[in-house]
């Protein structure tokens, strides 16, 4: 093992940093110790004594490995936020919290610095804005987030927020391709993008030995926004219709269908598609009953629901959000309904997260959101029973949406119910395995869609 860190060679010690990595949200096997391997590193250079080095470690726990990007800043002096431990000497911090990396990261994406490590390589890439020419003074940590950690930089001019994907994965990340495809075709119903730190590393499941994707993503940060499960949780508490606010929602998402229709490719919807996810549907019926054993006594009703969605006729295919729900909305004073977060479902493979896909699958998961409003008010031990708000919610988000969109939602029943019910399938392995006390929403819902 070489060190100090700032030495060319550094090795950083992996059982050292196993437990500290298996506690933190986006670490995908949390609870689990993992068994790591270091596959590149990148050092990221400094403006002031820290020195700085992102990590990628392979996780190879579960399955086909987990690839995690892990920026680490190592001080003689600690800090009083980000703190890891002490190593030989070396305070380590999680970099995302230390004011010289949040520095170098941004400038790396605004000068497009080139980036050089181990066996790893990267560089910033502008989006072909102006945003961020006035200096930024100030950057903070946002709470809060599951699967990425993202960094708010403040100063004399418009704020800045930088998006470090910490789950590594070959190709374009959906989130940065379909935002900037969104901007660049006037949508103001996405946030401006700035820039994008792409890399490329050793990975030897390709045939070249090279993969490349995205490492963080800058896009204008929106003062005074409040995150839409939060505005509607509020309303449904305090028994204040949404209906208004549901409809305009729905509009803004038939938009953006809207746009990347006709900015990304489309295709008719093949037998190969519709039977490639119809089983989809059927293998995370068996995931669900296997955490929920109890929906097994929904399974004939939901294979009905998913054999009548094969049958019916479905629309194009094309780039969607991929895991659409309140939580992925902002409300912006004086701009309406802004759609972020465009990822897809985390416990998706990338491959299918960029992939084309059915609009509709967006709109059952904005369904199930006011759903889970209803259920969350449920389990919270409250005395009001927010099905009806929920339902009213639901009622003017497809009203809205097939307004703006011109599709009749009612003609695609079937699928409609299938990709709900599929959702909600999802969510009953996810909630099972992350927050058990939640289960009750998903398999309540499941119970209440197939009877």
């Amino acid at each position: 093992m070489t060190f100090p860190p700032a030495e060319p060679g550094f090795a950083l010690p992996l059982e050292w940093l196993r437990p500290w990595m298996s506690e933190q949200r986006w670490y995908a096997n949390r609870g689990a110790l993992p068994v790591l391997e270091e596959i590149g590193s990148l050092r990221m250079p400094s403006p002031g004594d820290a020195t700085v080095i992102v990590h990628l470690l392979l996780d190879h726990t579960v399955g086909k490995p987990a690839l995690y990007q892990v920026p680490l800043s190592y001080r003689r002096q600690a800090l009083r936020v980000g703190w890891i431990g002490d190593l030989h000497g070396w305070q380590v911090h999680d970099a995302p919290h230390d004011p010289e990396f949040a520095q170098a990261l941004l400038g790396a994406i605004l000068e497009q610095r080139p980036l050089t490590g181990d066996r790893a390589s990267g560089a910033g890439q502008l989006a072909g804005t102006d945003a961020a020419s006035e200096p930024i003074v100030h950057s903070r940590v946002l709470s809060g987030e599951q699967s990425n950690t993202s960094i708010i930089y403040e100063g004399s001019g418009r704020p800045i927020i930088v998006k470090l994907f910490r789950a590594l994965h070959h190709g374009e990340n959906p989130d940065v391709e379909l935002q900037t495809a969104l901007a660049a075709a006037g949508s103001t119903a996405v946030p401006n993008p700035v820039g994008s730190i792409v890399a490329t590393w050793s990975d030897r499941g390709r045939s070249d030995g090279r993969a490349r994707g995205h490492l963080a993503f800058a896009q204008e940060y929106l003062p005074g926004s409040t995150d839409g499960w939060l505005v509607a949780l509020a309303a449904a508490e305090a028994g204040i219709d949404f209906s208004t606010e549901a409809r305009e929602l729905g509009i803004a998402t038939a938009g953006v269908h809207a746009t990347l229709a006709a900015t990304l490719p489309t295709r008719p919807a093949t037998a190969d598609d519709v039977a490639i996810a119809v089983a989809g549907m059927r293998a995370r019926l068996e995931r669900a009953i296997a955490e929920a054993p109890r929906l097994a006594a929904c399974s004939p009703a939901i294979t009905a629901t998913f054999d009548r969605a094969e049958a019916a006729l479905w629309p194009a295919q094309q780039r969607i959000h991929g895991d659409l729900h309140l939580g992925q909305v902002l409300a912006v004073p004086d701009r309406g309904w802004v759609i972020v977060d465009f990822e897809g479902e985390p416990l998706r493979a990338m491959n299918e997260r960029s992939g084309l896909d059915s609009p509709l699958r967006d709109v059952a998961g904005m369904l199930r959101s006011f759903d889970y409003i209803a259920g969350s008010i449920a389990i919270s031990g409250s005395s009001r029973d927010a099905r009806d708000w929920a339902d009213a919610a639901r009622a003017a988000f497809t009203a809205g949406y097939g307004a703006a969109s011109g599709r009749d939602l009612r003609s695609n029943g079937a699928l409609v119910d299938a990709f709900e019910l599929d959702k909600a399938l999802y969510e009953t392995v996810y909630e099972a395995r992350n927050r058990p006390n939640w289960l009750p929403i998903p398999v309540g819902a499941i119970e209440r869609l197939t009877t």
